[in-house]
């Protein structure tokens, strides 16, 4: 019979994870599918609104060496010296070689550091749980929009995502040889959380949860009988182990982050003004406009909760269960201290990955925007622990009910088909998903944001083009004007040349917006494109060739 640890005291290593098995191969399986749509599907994708100024800051970090550190405009360049460029930086190198579009190509290293992001969900699963765990944890990631939807756009929250991840997984692995840390291990966390930090300061984050982890080791030993001079020779043992990550972390980080390095408390001043941002816009929230500064502890937990497939809450609600029940058993003490200082530990740093984040927001309200784009990291450990949770079910399930076994993976896979399905209704925009909870994408027009990245401003100008080719018998025609309420690289990028901008909305022969915050209604015109999902509206673009020159009438809904 299969022994697993699951939620449980963690007595022994499931069985079948030093080795290979069955679910390990379904795993690959599924990561040579995502491998082949991220490859069929990379330059379905738009540009999202902060792609543009982040192209060019990577471009600007490249610069910077290549100049021999005399380009110094990377440190004007908005205010993104205050974020490290990692992700920006390899791309503008690929794409000084790359046979596509400059932003195919950051869309294609998009989905393959997200496909990375994945393996280490895997990994991590199965590290906790055994190969089922880790094909559950797996599968899990893949049918959640939030992150999928997010792979190809957001050069920054998906980068991070995998960083953490993987430095989740580097630091777990670490526990199970304390005191001491093979060489190995330790520069390869430098590396991973150097790279992290090089995407986001927030990383700071991962050597919390690896401080907490060490002291809890050290009171754990000190627990257990032992005297003085073996908690000074353990400490000692702990600080030489991780001694030779920390330069190798910095120089990881540094390379992709010039600023940082310019004066030794760059990171650190970094660190202060994210924690205290200051951008003056609205949030829409349950169809209510809040300051992002002044946004309700209950926001985070929100939109985890609306933005999660059901499959995944079920997961973490029936982690929550089996936890609560082993806090009321009683006995949860005399457990804890019958288990190995390693499982105690991993899963120590696995809950503060999941739920650290989210209690520090509901506490301390900081600046969010975009639904939960800026916590994406969280979004793995807690898929691993929904899947933990579901492998404990389907194990106890197989013990009481033995015929029933096998019977779970009736609802668990049509539950899965279902969600693959929306996904592939909702393509380019799976990040715009909703569940269920709120009447799915339908149910959260009006009252929470779609579309903020801009990406569907890519298919209204196809469709825009298309248009005008059946107008004029297969061809554009003349010159056009064009007035883009959004980020106008996101829908100019895919016009073609005789398509040119105009700030003016009075000379605009073609309307093309955004419906994200009424932006569709700001000017007059005749609707020929609307690009929706489910009924939700998402992009416009309107005729005013007939309009031009004249004053221009904002109105209430598109005319017709």
């Amino acid at each position: 019979m299969r022994s697993t640890v699951g939620l449980g005291d963690g007595r022994s290593r499931p069985a079948g994870s030093s080795g290979w098995a069955t679910f390990d191969t379904l795993s690959m399986i599924i990561l040579a599918v995502v491998l082949v749509l991220v490859a069929a599907t990379f330059q379905h994708y738009g540009i999202s609104w902060d792609e543009e100024i982040q192209n060019t800051y990577g471009k600007k970090i490249l610069s910077f060496y290549l100049s021999g550190f005399e380009d110094r405009s990377v440190f004007i360049h908005f205010n993104l010296y205050l974020y490290g460029g990692s992700f920006d930086l390899v791309a503008a190198v690929v794409n000084t070689v790359s046979p596509f579009g400059e932003y195919e190509t950051r869309h294609l290293l998009g989905g393959l550091v997200g496909l990375l992001g994945l393996a280490g969900v895997w990994r991590l699963g199965r590290l906790f749980g055994g190969p089922r765990a880790g094909f559950l944890a797996l599968l899990l990631m893949v049918v959640t929009p939030a992150y999928y939807g997010h792979m190809f756009i957001n050069p920054k929250d998906i980068p991070f995502a995998c960083g953490m991840t993987w430095s989740l997984y580097l630091m777990c692995r670490a526990m199970e040889t304390l005191p001491r840390v093979p060489l190995r291990t330790a520069l390869g966390l430098g590396v991973v959380l150097g790279i992290t930090l090089g995407t986001r300061i927030v990383g700071l984050l991962a050597g919390l949860y690896l401080a907490a982890a060490l002291v809890l080791y050290l009171a754990l030993v000190a627990g257990r009988g032992a005297e003085r001079r073996e908690l000074v020779r353990t400490t000692v043992a702990l600080a030489l182990s991780f001694l030779p990550m920390l330069p190798v972390m910095y120089l990881a980080m540094a390379a992709f982050w010039p600023w940082a390095w310019q004066e030794p408390l760059n990171p650190i001043r970094a660190a202060t003004v994210f924690s205290n941002f200051p951008w003056p816009g609205s949030v829409l929230v349950n169809g209510e406009m809040i300051k992002a500064t002044e946004l309700p502890s209950y926001y985070l937990p929100l939109f985890l909760g609306t933005q999660l497939p059901e499959l995944v809450l079920a997961g973490i609600a029936s982690a929550a269960v089996i936890a609560s029940a082993s806090f009321l058993d009683g006995r949860l003490g005399d457990r804890v201290n019958g288990v190995p200082h390693a499982f105690v530990l991993k899963w120590t740093l696995l809950v503060l990955a999941a739920l650290f984040p989210l209690a520090y927001f509901m506490v301390a309200r900081p600046l969010a925007l975009n639904g939960m784009r800026h916590f994406l990291f969280m979004l793995p450990p807690l898929t691993v622990i929904a899947a933990l949770a579901l492998d404990r079910v389907w194990t106890w399930t197989g013990t009481a009910w033995p015929r029933l076994k096998w019977g779970l993976v009736v609802p668990l896979g049509a539950t899965v088909a279902f969600q693959a399905w929306t996904m592939v209704r909702l393509h380019p925009q799976e990040y715009i998903f909703y569940n269920q909870f709120v009447g799915g994408v339908a149910g959260a027009e009006g009252r929470f944001e779609l579309d903020y990245w801009g990406t569907s401003l890519a298919e209204a100008t196809d469709m825009l083009e298309s248009k005008l080719k059946a107008e004029n018998g297969g061809r554009l025609g003349g010159r056009y004007k064009v007035f883009v309420c959004a980020n106008p690289t996101s829908a100019l990028y895919f016009l073609p040349p005789n398509f040119v901008q105009t700030e003016n909305r009075r000379d605009a022969d073609f309307f093309v917006a955004l419906t994200l915050s009424d932006c569709d209604k700001s000017s007059d015109g005749k609707l020929i494109v609307e690009v929706s999902r489910f009924g939700a509206p998402l992009a416009v673009v309107k005729d005013r060739r007939e309009l031009v020159g004249r004053p221009v009438a904002r109105v209430g809904k598109p005319v017709n």
